[in-house]
């Protein structure tokens, strides 16, 4: 591997962003002087962190998007709570990852596409970025039939031209980008809010069973293959590869510290911002499987493993109010998760190969396989979960260059990763890729 220079990436990018200040839009220059007013010490309690959220809330959509409708739904639906411990460890290594991906831009001021393509060698760098790709697909298609499926079950608009629709508002999402980071925050924010306000009160009217919730989270267990087949959807759907790429991009020049001090405090900031959007999304992803749990699992009625089986579900046993909000639920996550599905490519794309496209055009390209899938009549639940496996196989394409890149000193500096912490991560990315490797061969002789 080529050798990387450690703190001259970081004094590079600091003065490249002092150069670039008078460009930045007027809300952007208040974050940045509020961040530093902060780093300073002249600011406290909640003021002083406000300034750091919104990087992992962009990155916690991903986490919420509607291939994780499909895949927890599935599993409340066939298996009861049994997986519960499989969502809640999901979310814990989430947590893991992204703070991990967040410190790498801290650290060094580049994404880990860009890290990639200079620690590796040319052909390893083509390969990560192709699959990175094929990855990226996967995703669009996940987010925009979970839109269209939206539109298709609150309005009755039939699934492809609820595909365009759906394109056009991941459209608009991202034209607030021109507005600065805070507004594309913002806006993402609040669809993340609805999300998460929508299953708190399907949670409600669920009325689940306590301590069976208590006994799931906490047990680990499994039902047959399929039940390992359908934890491994869910463990794609909630370490998302792509959005690995992502949070080191949100996080490289967002707030450039001065010195190693800065970086750990930017770092520590940063934490605060992983902990508490991945908590929600967390929430988000236990009251779907929970949900269906209690409705579902022994409700006598078929098909309610997938989503519009959910939605008529819930019409049935609930109310016509109850699907409603669960429909705006899956509207919101599919126009959200689309455009942070577009960035995400951006990035691969950028930091992998120099090229850069117009964001509008590559949405509208990504765009295509999300439509051929809802034109040629693919039952979306069964392209959602499928695509939910599809990123799971691309986790460890991301994983281990994280870990590997910020292991090491050269890279990293002082916030390079304690052994502890890379045993740890070791040890949860063989987990995954053990998974993985099974449930191949059990495709392959099956």
């Amino acid at each position: 591997m080529k050798p990387l220079p450690g703190p001259s990436v970081v004094e590079e990018v600091s003065a490249r962003h002092e150069a670039d200040v008078e460009d930045v839009l007027p809300g952007e220059a208040a974050v940045a002087e509020a961040a530093r007013r902060s780093l300073d010490g002249h600011r406290h309690g909640v003021r002083r962190v406000w300034p750091f959220l919104g990087p992992a809330f962009v990155a916690a959509v991903a986490y919420i998007d509607p291939g994780n409708f499909a895949t927890n739904i599935s599993g409340g639906a066939q298996y009861g709570y049994l997986l519960l411990w499989v969502v809640l460890a999901a979310n814990l290594i989430a947590m893991l990852v992204q703070t991990q991906s967040a410190k790498l831009g801290i650290a060094t001021g580049k994404n880990l596409a860009e890290l990639c393509r200079e620690r590796f060698s040319r052909r390893t760098s083509i390969g990560l970025w192709l699959q990175a790709e094929l990855v990226a697909m996967a995703t669009d298609i996940a987010e925009v039939v979970g839109a269209a499926l939206g539109l298709n079950l609150l309005f009755g608009i039939p699934l492809f031209p609820a595909g365009i629709i759906a394109g056009i508002g991941a459209f608009t999402i991202l034209g607030l980008q021109r507005m600065g980071f805070r507004r594309l925050e913002a806006g993402i924010s609040v669809l993340v809010g609805v999300v998460v306000a929508s299953f708190v009160y399907e949670l409600f009217d669920a009325g689940p069973d306590g301590g069976e919730i208590a006994k799931h989270l906490v047990t680990p267990g499994f039902a047959g293959t399929e039940s390992i087949l359908l934890a491994t959807g869910i463990i794609g759907a909630t370490v998302m590869p792509h959005v690995v790429y992502l949070h080191s991009a949100l996080t490289q020049r967002r707030i450039v510290g001065r010195n190693p001090a800065e970086r750990k405090r930017i770092l520590g900031f940063e934490k605060v911002d992983v902990v508490i959007a991945l908590s929600l999304a967390g929430l988000v992803n236990l009251s779907m499987m929970i949900v269906a749990a209690a409705l579902f699992h022994t409700s006598g009625l078929t098909g309610v493993d997938s989503i519009d089986g959910a939605y008529e579900a819930l019409q049935t046993l609930v109310s016509d109010r109850a699907a409603t909000v669960f429909g705006i639920a899956l509207l919101a996550s599919g126009f959200a998760s689309s455009s942070v599905g577009t960035m995400a490519g951006q990035v691969v794309m950028q930091g992998f190969i120099r090229r850069r496209i117009p964001l509008f055009l590559r949405r509208a390209i990504t765009l295509a396989p999300a439509l051929f899938v809802l034109a040629i009549g693919l039952d979306p639940t069964d392209a959602l979960v499928g695509s939910q496996v599809v990123l799971s196989f691309g986790i460890p394409f991301a994983l281990v260059p994280l870990l590997l890149i910020a292991a090491d000193r050269e890279v990293m500096g002082d916030l390079v990763n304690p052994r502890w912490l890379s045993a740890l991560a070791g040890v949860l990315a063989a987990l995954i890729i053990g998974l993985n490797a099974f449930l191949l061969f059990d495709l392959a002789t099956g």
